[in-house]
């Protein structure tokens, strides 16, 4: 009985597998194809502008707090940048345990568009970073054209990551999830922690 309870989810999960592995690559194909001129230029730029603006919009808002001599934006140069650093940790920690084989390298019929820079498929780095940046934009700038354009900029390196056939859409899904989640958990950790120090600073006033 045991065996046979072992088999079944043996090959439930086998199933499982294999459906969703059939899904992803359905997905990319529908993505991958068509190649055109205006594609490549747009989602190769925006691709390869998430390094650059990784390190530029802290930078520019840590410059900004110390030329204006505000400190709450220096806190907030320090939030994105930390955002950024614990989700490369994390997607890179990943990758080298997933070792999952980059689209191309797998499917003959999905189209290499760029040189990857390792053979490392899950999750994407490149989404990964541009949702976190743009989720930690949105949580300190709510305002729609801070929230909009960061949003707007992650989903197409996503695409672009898939369009490149060097992602599959668990990969960019996975990345973007991880990126999200590091700015909103960097975002809690620093509202507890400017919380408790206002406490531990408070004057203390007698009735």
């Amino acid at each position: 009985m045991k065996k046979q309870t072992v088999l079944l989810f043996l090959l439930a999960a086998f199933a499982i597998k294999t459906t969703a592995q059939n899904i992803d690559i359905n997905i990319l194909k529908g993505i991958n194809k068509n190649e055109t001129a205006f594609k490549n230029t747009y989602f190769n730029t925006t691709a390869d502008l998430v390094t650059p603006l990784s390190f530029a919009v802290p930078a520019a808002i840590a410059a900004t707090g110390f030329i204006t001599k505000n400190n709450l934006l220096k806190k907030d140069a320090v939030f994105i940048a930390g955002t950024y650093i614990g989700s490369a940790l994390v997607t890179y920690s990943i990758k080298h345990i997933a070792k999952r084989q980059r689209p191309y390298q797998k499917y003959s019929f999905i189209a290499q568009r760029i040189d990857a820079d390792n053979d490392l498929s899950f999750p994407s780095g490149h989404t990964s970073a541009a949702f976190a940046t743009a989720t930690s934009v949105a949580l300190r700038y709510k305002k729609w054209y801070f929230v909009a354009p960061a949003y707007i900029f992650a989903g197409s390196v996503a695409w672009a990551r898939m369009y490149q056939g060097v992602h599959y859409p668990s990969d960019v899904l996975t990345g973007a999830l991880i990126g999200a989640g590091s700015a909103w958990l960097g975002y809690k950790v620093q509202e507890r922690w400017f919380t408790k120090k206002k406490k531990i600073v408070a004057p203390i006033t007698l009735n």
